[in-house]
């Protein structure tokens, strides 16, 4: 009989509210209301105890992408399992739409498995204007029939499509998504206020990194910004980072959509993990300097070096976040956006034994995995 661990003596993280002095019981993979025979008791006094991470946003890491092989894509996964990411969407970048199409059966297998969450796909259908790291010579206009292929090829694992629904099909493109039970996510889009809300009644709920690739929020003309900030159907991504967002877009975020309506994701390439240096993000050469990754040609900004557990010490202690707020946005609202919030991202009997362990200045210091450490406690 696997043998129960009990993680006792930490500030544990639950829906309700912090416990202090709290305990999680681990049973097999799951977490238990109770203890049972050869329990293991693990002391993590002056500890936090949170959720398991969950990425809606990354495109890879530890110097591999999720849109190569099985191995790259395995190995982009480990790393960010060791950083706090227990549950993960595989994001692709814009490419010719029969590469996306097979990458997406390639990925759809490890969604199969139960590695990742599902697949996001980040283009093509998106802006020339607001392309960021894309390729335009690869862009595209949102025609339903091309957006069904490629959640067709991900036989039934496309949990999300970013999308620039102004584009002609963008909105029918939506309620395609929408009646397929995937995301439909604006961004890297150049609407206005009005297109938004129309995108967002016809059934998207998501913004794609809020604030990066769309236009600013103006007075005279509020553009896409303002649209998803007040719509509460709509969850808003943001990069933490330091460098994709000013502290105060960041509070603006939250004081608006509030804590219930904030996902942080990563966005990350290759170089999580890793460090400076060049990488390739699709067909795109990018330069990694200081932790800032940036497209060789042109110097736009190309996706981040970010892993969750980062994010979630600089919410504390830079930004001032409450640890609560950060949690919400961090596990229990991406959980609930891909509808596994019955399995992951809080800590409740019945779940997976997802979770993390912080020191008192949030610095990650274990990870645990249905049951098994991912990062063994360091404790001393």
């Amino acid at each position: 009989m696997t043998a129960s661990k009990v993680l006792a003596g930490a500030r544990v993280v639950l829906p309700t509210g912090i416990v202090h002095d709290g305990r999680v019981v681990v049973e097999g993979a799951r977490i238990a209301e109770r203890t049972y025979e050869n329990t293991e008791i693990i002391d993590v006094t002056g500890h936090w105890l949170v959720p398991g991470f969950v990425d809606i946003h990354s495109h890879g890491g530890g110097g591999a992408s999720f849109s190569g092989t099985v191995d790259e894509a395995l190995t982009a996964l480990r790393t960010h399992r060791t950083h706090g990411t227990t549950t993960l969407v595989a994001s692709t970048v814009t490419d010719d739409l029969d590469v996306l199409a097979r990458q997406a059966g390639l990925l759809s297998e490890l969604a199969e498995q139960g590695d990742i969450a599902g697949i996001h796909f980040e283009g093509p259908f998106i802006s020339p204007c607001r392309k960021g790291a894309h390729s335009e010579k690869l862009l595209r206009h949102p025609d339903p029939a091309e957006v069904r292929k490629l959640i067709d090829a991900a036989r039934g694992r496309a949990k999300m499509v970013t999308l620039a629904t102004e584009l002609p099909g963008g909105v029918d493109s939506v309620r395609l998504l929408a009646e397929h039970g995937v995301i439909a996510a604006i961004g890297h889009t150049d609407a206005t206020y009005e297109q938004t809300v129309q995108a967002i009644d016809a059934g998207a709920t998501v913004a794609t990194h809020l604030f990066n690739a769309m236009p600013q929020l103006g007075h005279r003309a509020p553009g896409p910004v303002a649209a998803l900030l007040e719509d509460e159907r709509v969850t808003v991504e943001l990069i933490d980072d330091g460098t994709h967002l000013h502290p105060a877009s960041l509070q603006l975020a939250f004081h608006h959509a509030g804590a219930e309506r904030v996902a942080f994701i990563t966005d990350a390439m290759d170089a999580a993990g890793i460090g400076d240096g060049r990488y390739m993000l699709g067909p795109l050469e990018v330069e990694v300097s200081e932790g800032v990754a940036r497209l060789v040609e042109g110097s736009s900004i190309a996706g981040s070096t970010l892993t969750l557990d980062r994010a979630f010490q600089r919410a504390v202690t830079v930004d001032g976040l409450p640890v609560q707020d950060v949690v919400a946005a961090i596990s229990v609202n991406p959980a609930k956006l891909l509808g596994v919030y019955d399995r992951v991202g809080s800590l409740e009997p019945g779940k997976d034994a997802d979770l993390v362990l912080l020191d008192e200045q949030f610095a990650l210091k274990g990870v645990m995995r249905r049951g098994e450490w991912v990062v063994h406690p360091q404790l001393r």
